[in-house]
Parts: C-alpha cells; sequence; structure tokens
C-alpha cells in the first residue's frame, strides 16, 4: 500500500525553512516540512496542517511544484510525496515536538 505525504517548503526572501526531524521517518534529518496525508485530506489540507503543527506558521496560499515517488522492491511506490512551495505565510517559526 501507497503511504501519501506531503512536503512543504517555506520561502522567505532568498531564504528557505528547513527543520530536522526529531521523530519518525527521517528522524535526525534536515528536510522540509511535512508528513503523511489523513485518509480524508486533500494534499493541500495536509501541507497546511503539517506546516501549523510543526513550526507553528499559518500558510495563506501554496503552490503545488511536484510529486516524489519512492520504492523499494515491486513496483508501486511505496511513498507519495506531493511537493508545495509556499512565500505567503504568517508567524514566526518555532520548535515542536517534531521539528528543530
Amino acid at each position: 500500500m501507497t503511504t501519501r505525504a506531503v512536503l512543504c517548503f517555506l520561502l522567505r526572501d532568498s531564504e528557505v525553512l528547513l527543520i530536522r526531524k526529531k521523530r519518525g521517518f527521517g528522524a535526525g534529518k534536515i528536510n522540509g516540512v511535512g508528513g503523511r496525508i489523513e485518509p480524508s485530506e486533500m494534499p493541500e489540507e495536509a501541507a497546511v496542517r503539517e506546516v501549523f503543527e510543526e513550526v507553528g506558521v499559518s500558510v495563506r496560499s501554496l503552490e503545488p511544484v511536484g510529486t516524489l515517488e519512492f520504492y523499494s522492491v515491486d513496483s508501486k511506490p511505496d511513498w507519495l510525496v506531493y511537493v508545495f512551495l509556499s512565500r505567503d505565510f504568517e508567524g514566526e517559526p518555532r520548535e515542536s515536538e517534531e521539528a528543530a
């Protein structure tokens, strides 16, 4: 079964917000903000939710920029990741249980 997830890169001027994942898939790694899509969510909704949960920033608009597929052994992707970019958000990023 394919896991659906989102990844969101927040841009302000010439800077990109990256986090260090504290737990779960990718723990200890530097990445954009993101996570799994809930069964009832659209990818855009999940991106807005994950950004707020992980860094406390409210996204006002998203730009879809692509998808990533991660495969292991068979021809079905293990992960399907929807990638977004946001230049329109408010709030200052803060550390959370999931991200530093």
